[in-house]
């Protein structure tokens, strides 16, 4: 039972979509019709408000740092599950018709909360493909496969599957990206779609 509560937890503070959320209440625009449609902080940015996309950021990963937290605090060892559950729940929100984000802010949540230097080791990965090709869909799936390799690394082998499985959803998310990737049409961040 505590495997169900820490997922459904996860699931609920997941899916709250921040960038859909801000870009309402700040008059920049129907998000699910710019760009990818998603709700994540690379398509705010899209709208050309810095700003707000800096917050989904922030917002998008916080979530995903505080369904683990929370679990950690009544299911201790369920916490894992508490951060798979926000990943699905961003990237297929309830009442969103599960057409949410692509998850890669909220795992670095995850990853953050289940070990700090994990969460580093996954951002940092982020941030340097990112300012190498300046291209946010590599940089995502790069650290997405970089985290369970961390995780094993740093002997919490327990931790690999779940970062596994997530890496997973990531990499189907971006298939389309995989897709620009290889044709070399991906846009680059800051373009607007």
């Amino acid at each position: 039972m505590n495997s169900i509560f820490a997922v459904l937890l996860g699931y609920l503070l997941g899916s709250v979509p921040f960038g859909l959320i801000l870009t309402n209440l700040f008059g920049d625009g129907n998000l699910r019709s710019i760009g990818s449609g998603n709700i994540g902080a690379t398509n705010v940015l899209r709208t050309g408000n810095k700003g707000l996309a800096a917050a989904t950021l922030l917002l998008d990963g916080a979530k995903g740092f505080a369904a683990v937290w929370l679990a950690w605090r009544y299911w201790p060892d369920a916490a894992g599950l508490a951060g798979l559950g926000a990943v699905l729940g961003h990237c297929f929100p309830l009442w969103l018709k599960f057409k949410g984000g692509k998850g890669v802010a909220t795992t670095f949540g995850v990853t953050l909360a289940l070990g700090w230097p994990m969460g580093l080791a996954y951002a940092a990965t982020w941030l340097a493909i990112l300012a190498i090709t300046r291209i946010s869909s590599l940089s995502g799936m790069t650290a997405a496969l970089a985290a369970p390799i961390g995780a094993w690394l740093a002997g919490q082998a327990q931790l690999v599957p779940m970062l596994a499985a997530i890496a997973a959803i990531i990499i189907v998310l971006h298939r389309e990206n995989i897709g620009r990737l290889r044709a070399g049409t991906e846009p680059k961040v800051g373009k607007r779609a």
